[in-house]
């Protein structure tokens, strides 16, 4: 679903993997018109794994199509003048809610100051690896985060990746909200912006507001790996009578106090209070003896399924949270079920098929929702977009397939003929 919250914005895309398509997303469920620009037959991306299986041979990318759902897409030969020509155009195109960019191509053709002397006031959105140019990803940008040195018990000698692209998800929605920063302040100002976001800073930056820099900086500290406990409170993994996992945190006094009254542990926690010397009513304290807590939580799930735990866990309010593969919670849990909540509905993606897909996170009950567009084969829009924006009549857009420029749509693999 989405909300028409943008619904008189254009943004042109042309990008790839996570970060720009992301954010182009990020903006079309706000009700963006977003233009996604690829190369006929598809980008480098285009196939990415997981793929719908096929007879024919390559399925559609059920990656590609999650993250390109709700725009309209063209498709042009961008290694030819004639087709950069039409791109430059489009970004470049007037009105007062058009003349917005976001890439993470870095070709010179796109670059903001090739499009601002067609244009002034163009916002131009480009993501990055490295501020310097470089090349970089979500995965070699964590390296150097120290996290995977503290993830899952992990080490200097034996670090541990996790599989979430963090950095890539959080630049994606930076990006989002500058694009729209800089609209607001285009139209007080009249001008144009040129952003720039690097994924490595993206990181950086994220853990400098969480505090991790200047941990490393003042205390000479750096955080230590302590498998699935919770870092500065108490909170960790348990194991239940049939063999399932449920993840218990208690950060607050509050979610404390849930905690030990559901697992029965009161006269524990005042034993070993007077046993250690610490005020457990204190996150920090909790998080120095969780060894001993977790010793007195241990017995309380083992001694119970996980239905049983789950109930007495809710009775108190206590904040857990259980393990599941993603089958488990496509199947069992209403957060993620479209006859339950909103977020998500069932969508007909062409060379997809019927599948769940969420919309628009945030919740405007005041708001209509509009049902969200599947990712279009590529080239849907092609003559749509060049006549709608650039004013093509149907001879020159005929001329332009003719000669082999723009293409689409392509064929729905799923149909026959």
């Amino acid at each position: 679903m989405t909300y028409p919250f943008l619904d008189r914005l254009r943004v042109i895309e042309s990008s790839a993997f996570i970060a720009a398509p992301l954010a182009g997303l990020t903006l079309a469920q706000h009700g963006a018109d977003v233009i996604r620009v690829d190369m006929i037959g598809g980008g480098i991306d285009y196939g990415r794994m997981p793929r719908m299986p096929h007879p024919e041979g390559k399925g559609r990318s059920l990656y590609w199509t999650a993250l390109n759902k709700g725009k309209r897409s063209i498709a042009i030969d961008l290694r030819r003048p004639e087709g950069r020509e039409l791109i430059q155009a489009l970004a470049t195109a007037p009105g007062p809610e058009a003349g917005v960019l976001l890439t993470n191509i870095g070709t010179p053709w796109l670059a903001h100051a090739v499009l601002a002397a067609r244009r002034a006031d163009l916002i131009s959105c480009t993501i990055q690896g490295n501020g310097d140019g470089s090349t970089a990803v979500d995965y070699t940008v964590n390296c150097a985060t120290g996290y995977p040195l503290v993830t899952g018990g992990g080490s200097a000698a034996h670090p541990v990746n996790h599989v979430l692209p963090a950095w890539d998800i959080a630049c994606a929605y930076q990006a989002a909200f500058s694009i729209l920063a800089a609209l607001d302040r285009r139209r007080r100002s009249g001008q144009g912006a040129e952003l720039k976001l690097a994924l490595s800073d993206m990181a950086f930056t994220t853990l400098s507001h969480l505090g991790v820099l200047a941990e490393a900086e003042l205390l000479r500290q750096e955080r230590p790996s302590i498998g699935n406990h919770l870092y500065g409170a108490f909170g960790r993994d348990f194991g239940t009578a049939d063999g399932q996992r449920l993840m218990v945190v208690a950060i607050s006094a509050g979610q404390w106090n849930c905690l030990v009254s559901a697992c029965g542990i009161a006269e524990g926690v005042k034993a070993l209070e007077l046993r250690v010397g610490l005020d457990l009513s204190d996150e920090a304290q909790r998080f120095e003896a969780r060894d001993a807590i977790a010793e007195l939580v241990e017995p309380w799930f083992a001694a119970r399924t996980r239905v049983q735990a789950v109930h007495e866990l809710n009775a108190h309010k206590a904040t857990w949270g259980g393990y599941n593969t993603v089958g488990e919670l496509l199947a069992g849990d209403p957060r993620v079920n479209a006859a339950t909540n909103p977020v998500f509905e069932r969508i007909d993606t062409p060379g997809i098929g019927l599948h769940i897909a969420a919309g628009a996170a945030v919740r405007a009950p005041e708001m209509e929702r509009e049902p969200t567009v599947p990712a279009a084969l590529l080239g849907t829009h092609t003559d749509e977009v060049l006549h709608e924006v650039l004013g093509l009549d149907g001879g020159a857009i005929g001329r332009l397939h003719d000669a082999g420029v723009v293409a689409g749509p392509e064929r729905d693999p799923t149909v026959g003929g």
